[in-house]
């Protein structure tokens, strides 16, 4: 991620426009760091992609809203 950040203050150093690419994330911990470094689009597997928005507690958390959610009363006219 070094090297992200690098790249990224050198071109806007110049005022370069470029769009920086992060390859190979192994991670959800190398996608953020990319994207806090600076980096524009990232390559990584499928499975770390998902590995991005699936998540047990998320899943939880849905759930949970959507049971609570049944127990608000109607409003007419809204």
């Amino acid at each position: 991620m070094e090297l992200v950040r690098q790249i990224k203050t050198i071109y806007d150093n110049y005022g370069y426009t470029t769009e920086i690419l992060a390859a190979a994330l192994r991670n959800p911990g190398h996608v953020l760091d990319s994207a806090l470094a600076g980096a524009h689009v990232a390559t990584m597997p499928l499975d770390i992609m998902r590995q991005l928005y699936e998540h047990p507690m998320t899943d939880k958390a849905i759930e949970q809203f959507l049971e609570d959610w049944k127990k608000v009363p109607e409003t007419k006219g809204a």
